[in-house]
């Protein structure tokens, strides 16, 4: 049998170190990263959120624009909510309303809504006092806004 000699413990360790070493990789991440970021900046500076809302989402708007200035407003329509011409008899709450006044109305869906050029249907389900109501709403696009009408 050999027996192993101990080795001093103040014998320095070698480690061999032949490969360069390069800032080259870091560097490239660097700018890449600068890139990157610098993209996702102009790109909402270019393209704002507020500039990516559907047609669906301006109609949804302008159908609950209404509903809450109705409940919400002594004069019917509301301004800004229903086109030129609107007659508050033949709107698409008239029947829940009956004779008028306040009365607190939600949107509980707006389904099927499709655009026409300057028009538009919705089929809109509202809820006053726990009773549902489905009815087809008609929407006119003037100045860029839908509004509400007969």
């Amino acid at each position: 049998m050999t027996e192993q000699q101990p080795k001093p413990e103040d014998e320095p360790i070698l480690v061999e170190q032949t490969d360069q070493r390069s800032m080259t990789p870091f560097i490239a991440a660097a700018v890449l990263t600068a890139i990157v970021l610098v993209a996702v900046f102009a790109g909402g500076l270019l393209s704002p959120a507020e500039k990516n809302v559907t047609e669906s989402d301006r109609i949804s708007a302008a159908v609950s624009n209404y509903v809450g200035g109705r409940a919400q407003q002594d004069e019917v329509p509301a301004p800004g909510t229903a086109c030129a011409g609107f007659d508050e008899a033949k709107s698409p709450l008239a029947a829940q309303f009956g004779a008028g006044g306040r009365k607190s109305v939600e949107v509980a869906r707006i389904e099927g809504q499709s655009v026409n050029g300057d028009k538009a249907k919705a089929t809109v389900t509202t809820n006053m006092d726990g009773k549902e109501t489905t009815e087809t709403w008609n929407l006119v696009r003037a100045d860029g806004k839908w509004l509400v009408c007969n």
